[in-house]
């Protein structure tokens, strides 16, 4: 054995000379050859233990109070439902009147002012009778008369139109065999309409069939000429 070195130093081994090995501790929660977590020893986590089931709820009876007082609070809501739905009726009910009150007073203005306007339309319709409607003054009187067409003002009443009493007015009356009931034979002033509503009635001149005409007076001829063929047998 070789001398012990001075300083009184006990020898080292062999192991003791070798260098100190180095440990490494892989603390990662997923192990690197597959997906499985594992413990705090390296080793996959164990499985969570299976949650048990749980038992069904069992059946529990409501008190007598309990239930009467649902009841009530049951038939409370059935009320408050039908209030409530009563209220929607009549709020619905409320629109539709106000939306058609509107609509009718609308109407009405515009029936106001187009019957404001009647009298420029009878001035126009006798300048055009008398040829006076010529020129720039015609095309500005056709725009107007566009312009109140497309606001829904008709005109009506035409020589040759059925008498009616409901919209024609009657300030002069004859007698004619060329009509088969009464009959408008002359339109003194234009009749007009705004949709439905009647602004204005037209005046007009009635004819009515005349009893002394050909249709009456053709019986007595062949009676004449019966009682000629009679005679000369």
């Amino acid at each position: 054995m070789p001398p012990a070195p001075a300083g009184g130093a006990a020898p080292r081994d062999e192991e003791q000379e070798s260098e100190e090995r180095i440990v490494v501790r892989d603390r990662r929660r997923i192990d690197p050859n597959g997906t499985q977590p594992r413990t705090s020893e390296g080793g996959p986590e164990k499985s969570a233990e299976p949650v048990e089931q749980a038992a069904p709820a069992e059946t529990v009876e409501v008190p007598a109070e309990l239930s009467a007082d649902v009841e009530t609070l049951r038939k409370e809501l059935e009320e408050r439902t039908s209030d409530l739905k009563r209220v929607v009726a009549e709020y619905a009910n409320y629109r539709r009147r106000v939306e058609r009150d509107r609509a009718l007073a609308g109407e009405q203005a515009t029936g106001a002012l187009l019957s404001s306007l009647l009298p420029v339309l009878d001035d126009l319709d006798r300048a055009r009778e008398h040829g006076d409607l010529v020129g720039p003054f015609a095309a500005v009187a056709d725009q107007l008369v566009s312009v109140l067409t497309k606001a829904g003002l008709t005109p009506y009443g035409e020589a040759g139109d059925p008498f009616d009493p409901m919209h024609h007015e009657a300030v002069a009356h004859s007698l004619s065999p060329d009509v088969t009931e009464p009959t408008c034979v002359m339109v003194m002033r234009r009749g007009y309409r705004h949709g439905e509503r009647m602004l204005r009635p037209a005046m007009v001149a009635v004819a009515d069939p005349d009893p002394s005409g050909p249709a009456e007076t053709e019986p007595a001829a062949e009676q004449e000429s019966g009682a000629d063929s009679g005679s000369e047998s």
